[in-house]
Formats: C-alpha cells, sequence, structure tokens
C-alpha cells in the first residue's frame, strides 16, 4: 500500500509506490504489522487448505516476491490454485500458514478493519464475474470504487477510464443493457479508475473479443509502466508471451516461476 499513514513506522524503499494520481489521492495505509522486509508482495511459505470430508489444499507452500511495476502472469489449469493465490494477495482469503506481506507489512492475520481499509485503498480486482452494481450506470459503477478508494474527481476518473476501455458512448448504459465484454470492461475501469498500485485480474480478457482484449492487455501493460503491480491469472499462454514474468501452478503449487529475458513479441503478434 501506498505510505498514507505512519511514515515514521517503515522506510520510503517498504512501502507501496504512490497512485497513478498522487496529487490527487493521498498514500494509503499500510496493514499493521511489524517491519518485516523490502518486498512489495511477498508470500512466505505460504498454504491454504479447506476442510471438510476431506482436506483440500488449493494452495502448497507458495513463496515468492513481488516488485513495484512488475506485469506478471500466472499461469494454470482449472483447480491450479490460480484463483487462491489472487484471492490471498487481495485478503479475500487467509493463509492456513505461513505469512503475506505487503510493503514490510503483514496481512496475514490482521484485523478486519485493517484488512478492509488494505482492499479498499491498495487493491484492485477484475474479477471474472465482473460485480457490477445492477442499479447504477456503467460511469456511476466505475465512479463507486473511484470513491471508495478515497479519490478525489472520482466522477472525471470514471469517465476517463471508460473512455480509455472504449466505453465513452456507454457512460449511462446499466448493465442490462450490456453485453458481456462490455460488462467487463466496465469492470476493468472501474479497478484502474481507482488508482490503487496493486491491480489483481481474473481472466480479464476472458468474456472480450480479440481485438478488444488486446487492447486491454495494453492498458494493463501501461498500468504496471506507472510503477503499480498488475498480477494477471490466465490459462491462456498467449498472454504470458507479453509480460514481465510468469508464474505457473499445478495441483496448488508454484512449479516455475520466470522473469522474461530479451526482446518480447508486440501485442499485435498474439493470436487466440
Amino acid at each position: 500500500m501506498p505510505p498514507r499513514a505512519t511514515p515514521a513506522e517503515a522506510p520510503p524503499s517498504q512501502v507501496l509506490p504512490p497512485r497513478a494520481t498522487p496529487a490527487e489521492a493521498p498514500p494509503s495505509p499500510v496493514a499493521a504489522g511489524p517491519d518485516v522486509g523490502p518486498a512489495l508482495i511477498s508470500l512466505r511459505d505460504v498454504s491454504r487448505r479447506y476442510s471438510g470430508a476431506t482436506e483440500v489444499a488449493a494452495l502448497e507452500h507458495a513463496s515468492l516476491e513481488i516488485r513495484a511495476g512488475e506485469f506478471v502472469v500466472v499461469l494454470g489449469t482449472s483447480g491450479s490454485g490460480k484463483t487462491t493465490l489472487l484471492n490471498l494477495i487481495g485478503a479475500l482469503d487467509q493463509p492456513s500458514s505461513g505469512e503475506i506481506v505487503i510493503a514490510g507489512r503483514r496481512i496475514s492475520g490482521a484485523s478486519a478493519g485493517d484488512l478492509a481499509k488494505y482492499r479498499r485503498e491498495s487493491v484492485s480486482f477484475i474479477f471474472q464475474t465482473f460485480n457490477l452494481f445492477p442499479a447504477l450506470t456503467a460511469v456511476e459503477n466505475v465512479e463507486f470504487g473511484a470513491n471508495a478508494a478515497r479519490r478525489k474527481n472520482a466522477t472525471r476518473a470514471a469517465v476517463e477510464m471508460l473512455n480509455r476501455v472504449g466505453l465513452g458512448h456507454r457512460l449511462t448504459h446499466f448493465p442490462h443493457s450490456l453485453s458481456g465484454g462490455e460488462q467487463q470492461r466496465v469492470a476493468i475501469a472501474r479497478a484502474l479508475a481507482t488508482g490503487n498500485p496493486i491491480v489483481l485480474a481474473d481472466e480479464p480478457t476472458g468474456e472480450l473479443d480479440f481485438r478488444t482484449g488486446l487492447a486491454i492487455l495494453e492498458l494493463l501493460q501501461s498500468q504496471a509502466g506507472t510503477g503499480r503491480v498488475v498480477i494477471v491469472v490466465t490459462h491462456n499462454r498467449e498472454i504470458a508471451r507479453v509480460a514481465d514474468r510468469v508464474i505457473e501452478l499445478s495441483s496448488g503449487r508454484i512449479v516455475s516461476d520466470r522473469r522474461v529475458e530479451g526482446e518480447r513479441p508486440s501485442l499485435a503478434d498474439l493470436h487466440w
């Protein structure tokens, strides 16, 4: 999270970078906990197990570090643990063991209030299910996200971001009158309009046609270029070709974690 509160508790290298528009929104506080490391996002031997008739290990012994400005693609088949990993980083779920550290502060085991503040002001989610408010227009849905993140000029930010995802002509339309692809673009605009420094995207191009999907990938890449962390979960290996880093999961375990070296293909070279 960016350094809104108690800057004396952590040196500048251990707090989240400022939002995309720091002049408009002061940085948000880091979740409570002692200073334990310099990485922006750090998972240390994290496991998530679900108990039932039999115990299911959704994620096992995951350790990784992610720094500001990285565009990360997480690959894996259905049930590999991709969404669980995303939910843990976003504090929608808590680990069964291990610890999660954001900007040098533990979020694993933090209070409900601190976790809510972290999710609201430091993380932006792009869900497969969109989660739009049916009674709000497209611009109102995006504005809601910007307001929740305490961003000033939320209406202007909402309009600008909807224009960037190609929906400037659909500002006053309600979700029921939008196609699935258009609803996905509203959800993406809502996430990015917050200015939050961590963007978590679960199959963000899944409901989009190929051309629109490329435009959204370009937008997500550009957000990483501003210093945000962008983590995209997908089964589409083509998207991984343009990532800074590719993490692969299988049966709840990280089986590969590599940085992409050398020149990457342009988005125009991708096909699916």
